[in-house]
């Protein structure tokens, strides 16, 4: 093996390429090579994992029966933050899912997607909008000048995008339906 990989023949209308790789140094050449690997293998994965486009105008719901939402919540894992999430359906202009939680979490914001929260279970306090301040040695984030919302079973919150979000209270675990969207520009 020369260099970094072994060298093989080419077609002769790639001559010109072939003539400047071998006036190359051998470190370089290995540069080359690795940069051209690295490249395809950031792009060929997305292509191998895209997601499935949303149905078009016209097209028949997609429906989920109760059954099927809680054989999804079954199936998820709890975290070490107390909670489990597991997808119902998601497509590249939507995510649909089923969260339990069962202790407060740190806030968040997610940027470039609305978020509607549909309290299935549970009972709580939601801290929603104000500023996103991260905290120190490792704790959860919490919000500054916020709006605290008691909730309970039948509430919703939609969430603009970017906007800072926090279950702040947990009085009894809580379980949602979270539906994600592409913000509209």
């Amino acid at each position: 093996m020369r260099g970094c990989w072994a060298s093989s023949g080419a077609a002769a209308g790639s001559m010109s390429k072939i003539t400047a790789m071998r006036s190359l140094k051998p470190t370089a050449k290995c540069l080359v090579r690795s940069i051209s690997v690295l490249v395809l293998l950031s792009v060929v994965p997305t292509q191998l994992w895209a997601q499935d486009p949303a149905p078009p105008p016209g097209s028949p719901a997609i429906f989920k029966s109760a059954a099927d939402l809680a054989s999804v919540l079954q199936k998820a894992t709890v975290n070490a933050g107390g909670m489990s999430s597991s997808n119902v359906t998601t497509t590249d202009q939507y995510r649909v899912s089923i969260v339990k939680r069962d202790k407060a979490a740190g806030a968040l914001a997610h940027q470039g997607n609305t978020e509607l929260l549909y309290i299935v279970e549970g009972a709580g306090k939601m801290v929603t909008g104000g500023k996103l301040v991260a905290a120190a040695n490792g704790k959860p984030a919490s919000i500054v000048d916020g709006v605290e919302k008691p909730f309970t079973k039948g509430d919703i919150f939609i969430v603009p995008a970017g906007s800072p979000h926090w279950f702040a209270v947990v009085d009894a675990p809580v379980t949602y339906l979270e539906v994600r969207w592409v913000a509209p520009k």
